[in-house]
């Protein structure tokens, strides 16, 4: 992790370095696109060009920003999945068996229904891009297809998700590290802090140092290793059926529709990564790949989460918990791994999901300000943030109806609702009628998923927080 910081700040310098000598050397800058797009330094002699930032440059020159966009698209067709499968798999696997029982095995093709449709979206997502080059993120497209109203909403449920994802995150890491240390008494001068609580604060202030991080190439290691403690749950969750410590022979419910709003939430939270997924597609060496990268990769995570919410289902019934880790046997060491693999797992997705916001922080600074200043204000807000997350993750500590809420409230804008709105404003044209058809039906389809979810899961929410409250000691 440390190299990989090393390496980023590295380029993050000898950017500076460039930008200064550019500067030394070419007396004349022209400053293209809005506010929201980065301040290229043009080694070009402009001849009626405006340097304000919210006037375009009427001249034929080429410009020098398709250049260093270019160069700065170093990610694979390996990397670029390795990067969209790591921001997809994590909690989506853990709460699937729990899902399958809850709303009964035929909400399974609500699951993979629902994996063909955000694969759909991140699709039009790039030929969103394709339209225009400038766009670099979920906000550019936003603001490209409804202007300011656009950016204004993608804004909004971009940060949205990036929150209550991360507190998802540190949840499921609490649950975990009390189970690894279930019986463990620390010695401590916090008393209003359980061990367990101490080593999520732990475990938390570990993660700090992957915000600084800003090239997703440098990114995609975290993102390897998330791939690797995924599969790694879903290998001792087959092998605990298939040793036998657990017998799988529970039926499942055929369907429980009062439970379908809260499951549907599940579903789609862990199929949620569409924010980053322009980040994606612009740091790709050959960006008309994304296609080919987004269908590999759900059909990917789609066949996980499909198999582990059997498996899970079939081996513990009614009583499988909300993570399916903390159902299984603690005394085998299977158990052990998949434990250990489930803490480091959320560990691993706080640099990839602060992606976005971190972008757009970068964005709104003033351009006069050097590249290391900006960065030090990142990693500094970045990691402010996620000790506030901490904080409500710890006072909240209900994992199934935190993460059906932000799968209902602002996974389902995020991965069908906004995507297809953005699509039919900008391809209105070019659009055929079934086409147009479709996109108006994962519009509504998504608005009424997200209607019923969140009305479902913040009552669960609610009821449970209640209930707890009513019955803890005073």
């Amino acid at each position: 992790m440390l190299k990989s910081i090393g390496k980023s700040l590295m380029r993050v310098q000898q950017k500076c370095v460039k930008k200064q000598k550019s500067d030394e050397v070419d007396k004349s800058v022209s400053v293209h696109g809005d506010e929201d797009e980065d301040v290229v330094v043009l080694a070009v002699q402009c001849c009626n060009c405006s340097t304000e930032e919210n006037k375009q440059c009427n001249c034929d020159h080429i410009h020098a920003a398709d250049d260093q966009n270019h160069a700065n698209s170093n990610s694979s067709f390996t990397h670029s999945v390795i990067n969209m499968v790591g921001m997809l798999i994590g909690l989506g696997q853990l709460s699937t068996p729990y899902a399958i029982v809850s709303g009964g095995w035929v909400s399974a093709f609500l699951l993979i229904g629902l994996g063909v449709m955000c694969a759909y979206s991140s699709h039009i997502l790039g030929t969103c891009l394709r339209k225009n080059p400038k766009l670099r993120s979920f906000v550019d497209i936003g603001k490209h297809a409804f202007g300011s109203k656009g950016r204004l909403v993608a804004a909004t449920i971009i940060y949205m998700e990036v929150f209550m994802a991360l507190v998802s995150y540190t949840i499921s890491l609490h649950d975990n590290l009390t189970r690894v240390f279930m019986g463990t008494s620390l010695k401590h001068h916090f008393p209003k802090f359980s061990s367990s609580q101490l080593l999520t604060v732990v475990a938390v202030l570990i993660c700090l140092p992957s915000l600084w991080i800003r090239d997703l190439s440098s990114i995609s290691f975290l993102s390897t290793l998330g791939i690797l403690m995924s599969l790694l749950i879903f290998v001792c969750v087959a092998a605990t059926a298939l040793l036998g410590h657990i017998p799988s022979n529970h039926a499942i419910p055929v369907l429980q529709l009062h439970n379908i709003p809260s499951v549907s939430g599940l579903y789609v939270f862990g199929y949620g990564g569409h924010i980053v997924f322009p980040e994606l597609y612009t740091s790709m060496k050959d960006p008309s790949k994304f296609t080919k990268v987004s269908i590999v990769s759900f059909a990917v995570v789609t066949g996980i989460y499909t198999t582990l919410g059997f498996m899970g289902a079939r081996m513990f019934g009614k009583d499988v918990k909300s993570q399916i880790t903390l159902s299984m046997p603690p005394e085998k060491i299977v158990t052990k791994i998949a434990l250990w693999a489930t803490v480091v797992a959320p560990m691993t997705k706080y640099a990839l999901e602060f992606t976005p916001l971190a972008i757009q922080l970068e964005h709104a600074l003033p351009s006069t300000m050097s590249c290391r200043t900006k960065m030090i204000i990142r990693g500094c807000v970045g990691s402010f943030s996620l000790l506030v997350i901490l904080s409500l993750a710890l006072s909240v500590p209900y994992f199934e109806h935190v993460l059906s809420l932000t799968g209902s409230l602002v996974s389902v804008a995020v991965c069908l609702i906004l995507p297809c709105s953005f699509y039919l404003k900008i391809c209105w044209a070019q659009m055929s009628y079934p086409l147009l058809l479709l996109n108006l039906f994962l519009i509504i389809f998504g608005f009424l998923l997200a209607l019923i979810g969140t009305i479902s899961s913040s009552s669960f929410l609610l009821k449970t927080f209640q209930l707890h409250h009513s019955t803890s000691p005073t």
